[in-house]
């Protein structure tokens, strides 16, 4: 029996085909390096326990401070080294265009949702690995809004998000300087990782691992 992967059309299994294609012929990447990054980033995720209700509910109520000092200090990191990855010609990413009232509509929906959910895109599908029944439903939900979102872009959401304002980017406002402003931004965003106070929620599964004198919860 020959199997066929079919690589050409706007069908659901020729699309999910073509994005492995373009992953396996890119030049700065493979599917063994993306399988790599991902048991990586799923292990940190594991570590931090940021895959954890209380994480993300704790820190939209200020309560659970480990899910921004990891979120400062990534952007930190990451933004002198993929600008200069990209200076080098290692990297290369794309320039999304600012629509504002897209945007604030759009954090306004992300932001309440992940408080109430207590999961975001990053850490759900590690809580689905884990078996958690409520985040797999919350997933469907998702990716039926996503389908909403692009059937019917064209009649409602395109209006409702409003005008482009243009490709920006922090750098391009001090042109001459770009090197330094990123290395001044990434480093004042690292430092603001360090100096947050730490602050945990923890969940009942949590707190029966620690030792009794170490339980928060019993603590005056």
């Amino acid at each position: 029996m020959q199997i066929i992967v079919k690589t050409a059309g706007d069908d659901f299994a020729s699309r999910m085909a073509q994005m492995f294609e373009n992953v396996i012929h890119q030049g700065h990447g493979s599917l063994v390096l993306v399988f790599l990054i991902g048991v990586i980033f799923g292990g940190i995720i594991q570590y931090t326990r940021v895959d954890k209700f209380e994480k993300i509910a704790g820190f939209a109520m200020l309560k659970d401070t480990i899910v921004p000092k990891m979120l400062f200090l990534t952007v930190g990191l990451t933004s002198i080294g993929l600008y200069f990855m990209i200076e080098a010609g290692w990297a290369h990413y794309h320039v999304k265009p600012i629509i504002w009232q897209g945007l604030i509509i759009g954090g306004i929906l992300f932001g309440s949702s992940m408080a109430i959910f207590g999961k975001c895109p990053g850490t759900g599908p590690v809580s689905i690995a884990e078996g958690r029944i409520d985040v797999l439903v919350g997933a469907i939900g998702g990716l039926l809004g996503g389908l909403v979102f692009t059937l019917y872009y064209d009649d409602f959401f395109k209006a409702l998000m409003g005008e482009s304002a243009g490709k920006l980017t922090l750098p391009s406002f001090f042109p001459g300087n770009e090197h330094m402003v990123v290395l001044i931004f990434g480093v004042v965003v690292s430092i603001i990782a360090v100096i947050i106070p730490k602050k945990e929620m923890f969940d009942e599964a949590d707190l029966c691992k620690l030792p009794e004198d170490q339980r928060p919860d019993r603590q005056s």
